[in-house]
């Protein structure tokens, strides 16, 4: 068995004829019948049935074409894999990423890539989820990571996967009466001063309005000091014994050390931010496609 003879196997079984399936392939009916006849002798059985007109495929025949056709597709991606990592697949990679998530595990995934593909360049951009969204429609990203601040499912040019589901902590400073508790969940934060860490710049987005309702689903409305993307800046606030936060866990893997910081898991099935892998349907870059391919 080889490759042409399952060439010429996909080409008579979609043709329905041996005498087609010659001429697509440039070569005389008699060898293509050859060719055929010495695929069903390895493989032990009948695969086209030659009684009927126009000729078709047996039992065997049909499960045998979706294995061919299979084969076939898995040579082609090989050979061409091996032309692009042997001539050096080169272009850029443009990486936008909503602020704390470099510390997630964003930075490996970027670092496996590039050591496939050294050849291509590898930008980063960290912003507000509103500004990611928007630069993204204007082809200035080829692909961002971000949680949803502005509806961003809606927009029918974008292709979208969700990359994980990421717990929610509460950051508290030592001394706070919850601080010990082993997890918490969003009803015990009722009465509690809030620095209300949000995707946007604008601190008033789809995003924002969504983890609010959690609040109210809790039966209270939060008492918010401060709305703000800047992650730094409120973990200086909670030093400060000033509010508490509520913050996903890949802000919080290099403040643990922070003195007078401590983080409590928030309790509860929806007590996640889903990050998001976007990128533009109409963005054909090589370096794109094979960057989306390896996020699984």
């Amino acid at each position: 068995m080889n490759l042409n003879q399952l060439k010429y196997f996909v080409a008579v079984a979609e043709q329905q004829s041996f005498t087609k399936a010659a001429t697509q392939y440039f070569i005389s009916q008699t060898a293509i019948t050859q060719q055929i006849h010495a695929l069903e002798t390895t493989v032990g059985l009948a695969l086209i049935d030659r009684g009927t007109r126009p000729i078709s495929l047996t039992p065997a025949g049909q499960i045998f074409l979706t294995e061919a056709r299979a084969i076939l597709k898995h040579m082609d991606t090989a050979v061409w894999r091996t032309r692009e990592a042997s001539t050096g697949l080169m272009g850029s990679l443009r990486v936008g990423f909503t602020k704390g998530y470099e510390q997630s595990g964003l930075p490996r995934r970027l670092r496996e890539f590039h050591r496939e593909y050294p050849n291509i360049l590898i930008t980063c951009y960290r912003n507000d989820t509103d500004a990611l969204a928007a630069g993204l429609l204007n082809m200035e990203y080829d692909i961002i990571f971000t949680w949803d601040s502005t509806n961003i499912r809606q927009e029918d040019s974008l292709q979208i996967r969700l990359v994980e589901k990421v717990p929610l902590y509460v950051a508290m400073y030592t001394s706070h009466p919850l601080a010990r508790r082993p997890s918490l969940a969003r009803e015990e934060l009722k009465g509690e001063t809030i620095l209300f860490m949000s995707p946007s710049g604008g601190g008033d987005s789809f995003g924002d309005a969504y983890y609010v309702q959690l609040y109210q689903k809790a039966g209270y409305q939060p008492n918010i000091l401060m709305r703000t993307s800047d992650y730094e800046s409120i973990m200086m606030m909670i030093a400060a014994e000033q509010a508490i936060c509520i913050v996903p866990e890949y802000c919080i893997g290099k403040l643990r050390s922070v003195d007078n910081i401590t983080f409590c898991p928030l309790r509860g099935e929806e007590e996640t931010e889903e990050i998001l892998a976007v990128w533009h349907e109409k963005n054909l870059s090589p370096a794109l496609r094979h960057f989306v391919e390896r996020l699984g």
